[in-house]
């Protein structure tokens, strides 16, 4: 999946070298290699008796052999190194020519936890547990303070540093992947790069570039525009990439200025957006100088809405890190806010001047976060490409897992869909048209976040149950097949979406919700509905219809 060297881990027994390394090689399809397992298994012993037995130099020696074996056989694997293995001179060499080191940080108490509770873990599953060489002894905490004095030089020139501190092994491995991606480090093999010219408005390009987001300078200079920037993101996002973006953003000359605002729907008010114009007001920005969106949906939305508005517009960059805004809410130019009575009643259509989409964001997303956007790539493929919905099929089940995901065929599937609704935008900017077709599942969907609450679900997942919503719907109105109805379904399942709700949202909640849909003309809701696969219709549908669907799917639970 990804160009780059091997990736050596540093640290101290007991800062998860090995646990994060299985990680990290999973999520970058990658080999993995613990520089122990395979000293022990060339020696046919545990590594305590081989200390006991040969002493440690012989140790040593075993462990730069190994190390350079592997470092000059492999070239581009995850290598979990041996506490001690920055001791000699010829290793630390070798790890800095052939590749990148993360030195996993963590003080000599939690280190010590760890080890005991690994200890126990084994014996309670009726294993021996060994116990590390240079551990023995009286005073365990005394020796990894010691060892952590006489090796930090050594650990601190690393490459890059992760904390481990009160993180899950998942949580840092996120934050390592962050960091190779804002640096620039990884990259497509061979390089992934493609480019969707959007004409709309002055038109601007999308990019799809895997490992784009470490090159974030270079495609903003190409802009002209002035030094000084505004990043702006979310408090989640904040924590991954802020630092090394700010970082990358200064060492190519520009002036970045950094807002964060707290994740979640929460912030898509009036009074998150009065507080980043505050923001503005108070750091002078100008009229030409970028704002720059960093984050998924809600960040692209609220700050593109203050784009669009302070100073009458300033030039806006979109920087999606979620799938659903990659593929969907960061592409087309719909920016703004939500409103106590509805979602997306405040906003306005202001275009970027560049989106840069990088797919390799989407190994640093939780689970949950990366599945709902899913919904909306189902969406493009049932309301216009029946391709996109068999590739789906196909790998539906390598997408959901997510483990070695084909960097080609994510930034592919991402590509077709900011294809296809370029072509949509382009015909219908202002949404007066065809460009309605992109709302499928959407009346629904945000009639159940408006009153389920926002927060309750993810935008995607409300999507997911929304078409299957419009899909019965358009199935009892004898428009859509019902074998199509149920293929659309088991595939939404298949990439982990909900398709069922067991909630406890009233059914007249729903339907007043509904009349508040921006689709509504003349009192009538304007239900997107599909008839075939790629092909999808915009009508109105009875009443009576909608509320016996409706009343079905939520299982209304009265008081």
């Amino acid at each position: 999946m990804a160009a780059m060297h091997n990736i050596f881990l540093i640290g101290l027994p007991g800062s998860g070298k090995s646990t994060i390394g299985r990680i990290l090689a999973q999520r970058l399809n990658k080999p993995f290699f613990d520089i122990d397992v395979l000293i022990e298994r060339e020696c046919g012993e545990h590594i305590s008796t081989i200390f006991e037995h040969y002493g440690e130099q012989y140790f040593r020696s075993c462990e730069s052999r190994l190390l350079a074996q592997v470092a000059q056989s492999e070239g581009n694997a995850v290598v979990a190194t041996g506490g001690g293995v920055v001791t000699k001179a010829e290793n630390r060499s070798l790890i800095r020519s052939r590749g990148v080191s993360v030195y996993l940080m963590v003080d000599p108490q939690t280190a010590l936890d760890r080890l005991n509770r690994q200890h126990h873990e084994k014996q309670a599953q009726g294993e021996v547990p060994e116990i590390r060489p240079l551990l023995i002894g009286s005073d365990p905490l005394k020796s990894l303070r010691t060892l952590l004095q006489d090796r930090s030089i050594w650990y601190e020139d690393a490459h890059f540093t992760c904390s481990t501190l009160n993180k899950s092994a998942q949580r840092v491995a996120q934050e390592i992947i962050a960091m190779f991606i804002s640096s620039g480090e990884l990259v497509g093999e061979p390089p992934i790069l493609d480019v969707q010219r959007i004409h709309v408005d002055k038109g601007y390009n999308a990019v799809v570039e895997w490992g784009g987001l470490g090159r974030l300078p270079l495609h903003l200079k190409k802009l002209n525009l002035p030094p000084r920037v505004f990043l702006i993101t979310d408090s989640h996002i904040h924590k991954l990439y802020a630092s090394m973006i700010m970082g990358t953003l200064s060492s190519a000359g520009f002036e970045p200025q950094l807002y964060t605002v707290p994740a979640g729907e929460v912030s898509k008010s009036q009074e998150q957006l009065s507080a980043l114009y505050d923001w503005l007001i108070k750091q002078r920005a100008e009229r030409g100088e970028a704002i720059i969106a960093l984050g998924g949906g809600m960040v692209g939305d609220v700050v593109g809405y203050a784009a669009a508005t302070y100073l009458r517009g300033v030039p806006l960059v979109q920087v999606p890190t979620s799938l659903l805004a990659q593929v969907d809410s960061a592409i087309g130019g719909k920016t703004g806010i939500n409103h106590v009575m509805g979602k997306n009643l405040i906003g306005t259509f202001y275009h970027p001047r560049l989106v840069l989409v990088d797919p390799a964001t989407l190994l640093t997303l939780p689970i949950r976060e990366r599945t709902e956007g899913w919904a909306e790539v189902v969406k493009y493929g049932i309301i216009l490409d029946t391709e996109l919905f068999a590739r789906l099929e196909e790998y539906a089940d390598t997408l959901r897992e997510f483990t070695n995901p084909p960097a080609t065929l994510l930034c592919q599937i991402v590509m077709n869909c900011i294809a296809l609704k370029a072509a949509i935008i382009e015909e219908d900017e202002r949404e007066q048209g065809r460009r309605t077709i992109l709302n499928y599942g959407h009346t629904v969907a945000h009639a159940l976040e408006n009153v389920a609450g926002y927060g309750e679900f993810l935008h995607g997942e409300a999507v997911s149950l929304g078409m299957v919503v419009a899909g019965s719907i358009a199935q009892q109105a004898g428009l859509f097949p019902e074998a199509e109805l149920v293929r659309q379904n088991k595939l939404l399942e298949a990439l982990g979406l909900p398709t069922s709700y067991a909630g406890s949202v009233h059914v007249k909640d729903i339907l007043s919700a509904i009349q508040l849909d921006k689709k509504v003309a003349g009192k009538q809701v304007r239900w997107v509905l599909p008839k075939q696969m790629g092909d999808v219709t915009v009508t109105p549908v009875p009443n009576e219809l909608v509320e016996s669907v409706i009343t079905a799917f939520f299982a209304e639970k009265r008081p």
